[in-house]
Order: C-alpha cells, then sequence, then structure tokens
C-alpha cells in the first residue's frame, strides 16, 4: 500500500480549486510603504544618524543583565526564529496540509519564501557587514562594513516569514486573521529577545521585520512560477511512472515452462524450419536461400529419426546383413571370374 503523498494526489482526477492572493491595490500599497520604511533604515544606519545612538542607548543598557530572572526562558523563546528548526515544523504542517488539500503549493511556496529570504537578507547581510553589539570596536559607530553579518536581524525576518506563511496559505478570512496575529506576536518576540540577548541592535531587528514583511507581501508575484514547479514535477513523475511501467518485465507464471533459447546454425548448416519453407543456406560466400522439402504426409508429427535408438544395453535394432557399423571396414567383395 503506497503512503507517500502522490498516492493521496492521484485519488481524485483534478485537485479542488484553491484560491491563491493576487496583488490586489491594496497590497502594493502595503508593499510600498514597506520598501520606503525598509530604505529609510538603512540610509539612517549608514549616515549614523540617531537610531545608532539609539542602538548604543539599548546596548549599554544591557537588558540582560537588567532583568536576569527571564534569561532562561529567552534562551528557548529565541529558538523559535532559527531557520532549521521552524522550517522543519512548518513544513510538517504544510505537507499535511498538501495531502489534504491535493497538491503540492503550500510546500512549494514555503520553499519559495525561505529561497527569497536567504537571497534578499543575505545580500544585504553580507553587502554591510555590520558587526554585533559584542564586537563592537567603537562607541557611537555603525559597526558596518567590518566584516559582519547581522544587518538585519535573520533572526527577525525568519520568524515573521516562517510564521507568517501560515496565514499567507490560510483557507479561510478568520483563520487567516487569528494566523497574522499570532505569527506578529512571536515575530515581535522575537526580535525583542535578540536585543535582549544582546546579539543584535535595536535597528537590527527593526530591519529584519520590515525584510520578512517584504517577502510576504511580494508573495503573489511568485505564484506563477509556483504553478509551473508543480505542474513540472507532476508532469516529470507520470513521466518516470510511464517510462517505468514499459521497462517492467513481464513475470511468467509459476511452474509454467520456459522457451529454450534458439540455436543458430552453423556455417553451411541449413537452419531447422518446417516444411514447404525455405531456409538459408550459410557459406563462405553469404547466405542463399533454398526450398526445403514437401511437407510431411502427417502434419503435427515429427518424422522418426533414422538413428538406431541406443540403451545402456547396447542397439534395440538387429544387425543387417547388408550393412556395415558405421566406422568399420567394409567387406571383401567376390572377384569375378576368379
Amino acid at each position: 500500500m503506497r503512503t507517500d503523498i502522490f498516492a493521496r494526489l492521484d485519488r481524485e482526477p483534478e485537485p479542488p480549486k484553491i484560491e491563491t492572493p493576487r496583488m490586489s491595490r491594496h497590497r502594493i500599497a502595503l508593499f510600498g510603504g514597506t520598501l520606503a520604511f525598509y530604505l529609510a533604515i538603512v540610509i539612517a544606519v549608514l549616515m549614523s544618524s540617531w537610531l545608532v545612538a539609539l542602538d548604543w542607548k539599548v546596548m549599554l543598557f544591557r537588558p540582560y543583565q537588567q532583568w536576569p530572572g527571564i534569561h532562561a526562558f529567552l534562551d528557548y523563546y529565541v529558538v523559535l526564529g532559527q531557520r532549521g528548526p521552524t522550517a522543519v515544523m512548518v513544513a510538517c504542517w504544510l505537507g499535511w496540509r498538501s495531502w489534504r488539500q491535493h497538491t503540492l503549493r503550500p510546500l512549494l511556496t514555503l520553499g519559495a519564501s525561505l529561497l527569497l529570504l536567504n537571497v534578499t537578507v543575505g545580500a544585504v547581510k553580507i553587502g554591510l557587514g555590520r558587526l554585533g553589539p559584542h564586537y563592537a570596536t567603537q562607541i557611537g559607530s555603525a559597526e558596518l562594513f567590518a566584516g559582519g553579518d547581522i544587518f538585519p536581524s535573520g533572526h527577525t525576518a525568519n520568524a515573521v516569514v516562517t510564521w507568517g506563511i501560515l496565514a499567507y496559505l490560510a483557507a479561510t478570512p478568520r483563520a487567516r486573521r487569528y494566523l497574522s496575529a499570532m505569527s506578529a506576536i512571536v515575530s515581535l518576540g522575537v526580535g525583542l529577545t535578540t536585543v535582549y540577548l544582546g546579539t543584535h541592535w535595536l535597528s537590527d531587528v527593526v530591519l529584519g521585520w520590515a525584510a520578512g514583511l517584504l517577502i510576504l507581501l511580494g508573495l503573489p508575484w511568485a505564484e506563477p512560477m509556483i504553478t509551473r514547479a508543480e505542474n513540472w514535477i507532476f508532469a516529470a513523475r507520470e513521466w518516470l511512472s510511464a517510462r517505468g511501467r514499459t521497462a517492467a518485465p513481464q513475470p511468467s507464471a509459476a511452474g509454467a515452462p520456459r522457451p529454450a533459447p534458439a540455436r543458430l546454425p552453423a556455417a553451411g548448416e541449413a537452419a531447422p524450419t518446417g516444411g514447404g519453407h525455405q531456409t538459408t543456406v550459410l557459406t563462405a560466400g553469404g547466405s542463399r536461400p533454398r526450398a526445403h522439402s514437401a511437407p510431411s504426409a502427417h502434419p503435427g508429427h515429427t518424422a522418426r529419426s533414422e538413428r538406431t535408438p541406443v540403451t545402456p544395453a547396447g542397439s534395440r535394432r538387429p544387425p543387417h546383413a547388408d550393412r556395415t557399423p558405421r566406422g568399420g571396414a567394409a567387406p571383401a567383395r567376390p572377384v569375378a571370374g576368379g
């Protein structure tokens, strides 16, 4: 019995119609406003403005020393922003959704969002190269282009995208509202936890929120690519299944006789065929068709062998006076006129 996801998808000829979000005017306006906010944060950090001074004030305040009682809990809570554990948890849920809805779109959407997250956030991290609070070298400096990789906060952006994808794929408006509120609370808590632990500046977290929101708002532009990828996967699967059915050998019944392998005739030997057919004589100069003898008088019966039947005790045919054993010397004939 097949237990993979394709076995479930094969139960219905066509998957049900699932509504996909579109780039409405409201969504485009939110995307444009978030993008402007994102660029404003980057410019403020590049210019070492008041935002950088606020980063240093929060860092020197050392929240982890002000409230040490919640340190142990927040060490575990911040895992909700790590990409590995959160991706596994959300992928399990979306895999079940794919099985129930007869489509691979939930899993493919998660993969597309994580790919966009790695490319966009990773490129900004490497390009700006900002150092974290624990590695800062000069008070009041933005610590840019120093080989770091914390701006924007990957934990925060990952929390926004990974938990926000559940709201993006919600089947009903009510579920979408509840999941949106849940993902906002989780991502907000993860970002503030990194500031509490001193692993990120406050501006890192703010930019991480904006980066994750941009990915969620722009996902409808990736929907055609996701649809093509799903169609390609199913087409490739059908092609492999058809190829496997064609190449699979037909099993023979148990105890059924197997045909003996055909023996090629030697040079100069005629191939055994039925009566009335042509055989081919193989010679050194090539092949030449030759008419065979007339069919047997009793069709369906093979001609008896002209050889003497041989048993362990010897030949069963009595010796003939006129015949000479094969390989023996011929008897001398009387000479006439002697």
